[in-house]
């Protein structure tokens, strides 16, 4: 009898007697549970090989930490087996056909052993297969189809190996696939060409390799890609067309590279992200718009930024859905613009831990719809300016703030400080002195110009009375007298001046006003201007006792105008209306004009004034006087007034 027979004897007595007494049997430092068909053995229980006194029955067998060197054949008696941890051991190779009989099997975990090569009969007969992590071992690269028996796997973790060649058609075959690890391996390139087979991939882990820039369609082909992990992958420059083709990428961690700015272009193609992971990068400010086009960005993340010093305000203008933002272990940022986070309705959670923040301001964002605030680690001085934010820690949940300055605050809880200790009771009784200051300049003022109101009253009171009858007198009486009329129609003819009025015909010249008093007399056919405002008929020499009055001919108290004729209209116009009033026939009204007399008095200087200070005619409103003119006894009028010149008259 040969020695293999005698070995498989042997195999099948020992599994006989395992299946008899499979408690019994259990190696020492395991777990063997048969309700669960669980067997665990961890770091205590020394095994060098596989243990083949277990249940055959068992679905999950976890030998972690231990010393085993090879799969050998005992795999063999674990047909039913759906998971299979083999890690942290010491298995140098996998032998071919090593799975053939766990058809069940559907993860297998082979991390942090020592496994350098591996073909596509590896893995025959894991037909279930759906994870597969291969993590933490010395591959150094994958040839042509080496996983094209696994038409079920979903994932397939091959990082922290040797990796520095990946064959265009090595991932053949995994149409199911969906997340895929290659980072922390020797790639110098994004391993493009191989990315074409993986139509269905929604996760991709590249980073911690050495890549130093992404060309144009790096991603090509991954069209369904949700998650892309750059972290550490040595990045200085990132093309404008990198993120081609990655319209539906949510998740993107470009984080520990060496990028000097926000690619804020590139990632503007990316419009539906929304959770962005940019720290440990070598920008010094966040400019304004820096995430531009990003409009459903949640989560960002900007950690570890050693030389970042600033946040301009806008930073984040177009990302209003953003509900959590990290701003953490930036031991050079100070400085965060007023105003620089108030445009985020929806942010819930900020951190802002471990920076280099002195001081914060209350406009620097919502705080009312705040959730959670870290603020530790940071120099704050607690001065008064930090009041409200005193007040906000006991409304909120908020985490500790400690002092760092001044001296007598250092290390205390800005919660438990009240306003003396910040310095504020100082600052208010100032800001009082300026209130009382600014209120009694504001009275002084007001006090000020009611008195010059009140001593300039009359002239306020004469002014406004002339704007109103100046303002009457356009509006009503010059828009309707001005209108200009034939001989032959006997009606008044407006000239220069709305005040005064002539009837047509008759000679030129009228009495003119002398020279004031004290005065000098005008020169030979110079015109002494006279403001007038009402009107008076005088006809001939003796004018003032046969006047003609318009719309206000009072008679004297003593009867002496028995031949004083009155227009009973009131109105020049409508008095005047009609050519044919016998009032002012062609016989009486030839060589006559009209002139406003003034209220002040400047008509005194006229007979008719004169007259009427001696008691004979009430003063008239409207008078004609005689385009001839008039020259009572003591007066200087002779000079000639022209129709041309009614200012004159």
């Amino acid at each position: 009898m040969s020695s293999s027979t005698l070995n498989i004897i042997m195999i099948t007595i020992l599994f006989f007697l395992a299946s008899a007494n499979a408690l019994a049997n259990c190696p020492n430092g395991c777990s063997c549970d048969d309700d669960t068909l669980v067997v665990q053995c961890e770091e205590n229980s020394r095994l060098d090989v596989l243990p083949i006194t277990l249940n055959p029955s068992i679905q999950r067998l976890v030998i972690r930490n231990n010393k085993i060197k090879m799969i050998d054949s005992s795999i063999q008696f674990y047909g039913e087996l759906y998971f299979l941890d083999l890690s942290y051991n010491h298995l140098v190779s996998v032998p071919m056909r090593s799975f053939d009989s766990q058809k069940k099997l559907q993860e297998l975990h082979l991390n942090h052993n020592k496994i350098s090569s591996m073909s596509n009969w590896t893995f025959q007969g894991l037909n279930s297969l759906t994870v597969l992590n291969l993590r933490g071992n010395f591959l150094e690269e994958l040839n042509k189809g080496v996983f094209s028996v696994l038409p079920l796997l979903e994932e397939l973790n091959l990082g922290q190996n040797r990796i520095s060649r990946i064959d265009p058609a090595a991932f053949n075959g995994l149409v199911s696939l969906r997340v895929l690890y290659l980072d922390d391996n020797q790639l110098n390139a994004v391993p493009t060409p191989s990315f074409s087979l993986l139509g269905s991939l929604a996760e991709l882990h590249v980073g911690l390799n050495a890549f130093s820039s992404l060309p144009d369609d790096a991603f090509a082909g991954l069209n369904r890609l949700a998650v892309l992990d750059l972290g550490g992958a040595g990045l200085l420059n990132i093309t404008d067309g990198a993120f081609k083709g990655l319209m539906g990428l949510r998740n993107l961690v470009l984080s520990d590279n060496r990028l000097k700015t926000i690619p804020t272009s590139q990632l503007s193609e990316l419009t539906r992200l929304e959770d962005l992971t940019l720290g440990q990068n070598d920008f010094t400010v966040i400019e304004a718009n820096s995430f531009k086009g990003l409009v459903n960005l949640r989560r960002l993340d900007i950690t570890g930024a050693s030389q970042l010093e600033r946040i301009e305000k806008a930073a984040f203008n177009e990302n209003l859905n953003l509900d959590t933002l990290i701003l953490a272990s930036n031991k050079k940022l100070d400085t965060i613009e007023e105003g620089s986070l108030v445009g985020l309705p929806n942010l819930r959670h900020l951190v802002l831990k471990e920076n280099a923040i002195t001081t914060l301001t209350e406009s620097l964002l919502a705080w009312h719809e705040l959730k959670k605030l870290e603020l530790t680690d940071n120099p704050l001085h607690c001065g008064c300016q930090l009041l409200w934010l005193q007040e906000k820690l006991l409304q909120k949940n908020f985490s500790q703030v400690q002092c760092a300055s001044p001296e007598h605050l250092k290390d205390r809880l800005l919660r438990s400080l009240e306003s003396d200790d910040l310095g504020c009771a100082s600052n208010e009784v100032q800001q009082q002195l300026v209130i009382c200051i600014v209120v009694v300049v504001i009275v002084a003022a007001l006090t000020t110009l009611i008195l010059l109101l009140y001593h300039y009253r009359r002239r306020v009171h004469e002014a406004f009375k002339d704007y109103k009858w100046n303002k009457r007198a356009i509006s009503r009486k010059e828009h309707e007298y001005q209108k200009t009329f034939s001989d032959e129609d006997y009606m008044l003819e407006l000239y220069a001046s709305p005040s005064v009025f002539f009837l047509p015909g008759g000679a030129q010249g009228s009495g003119r006003r002398g020279p004031r008093p004290g005065g000098t007399a005008p020169a030979p056919g110079a015109a002494a201007t006279l403001p007038v405002n009402g009107f008076t008929y005088i006809n001939g020499p003796d004018a003032c006792r046969h006047t003609h009055t318009l719309n206000n001919a009072h008679h004297h108290k003593n009867g002496l105008l028995p031949h004083h004729n009155t227009l009973n209209n009131g109105s020049l116009r409508s008095s005047l209306s009609d050519k044919k009033v016998n009032t002012f026939n062609k016989r009486n009204v030839d060589n006559n004009r009209y002139c406003r007399k003034q209220d002040n008095g400047y008509l005194k200087n006229y007979g008719c004034e004169q007259v009427r200070n001696n008691g004979f005619v009430a003063e008239p409103e409207y008078s004609v006087i005689s385009e001839g003119g008039y020259a009572p006894p003591d007066d200087d009028f002779g000079r000639p007034c022209s129709r041309e010149n009614t200012f004159s008259c």
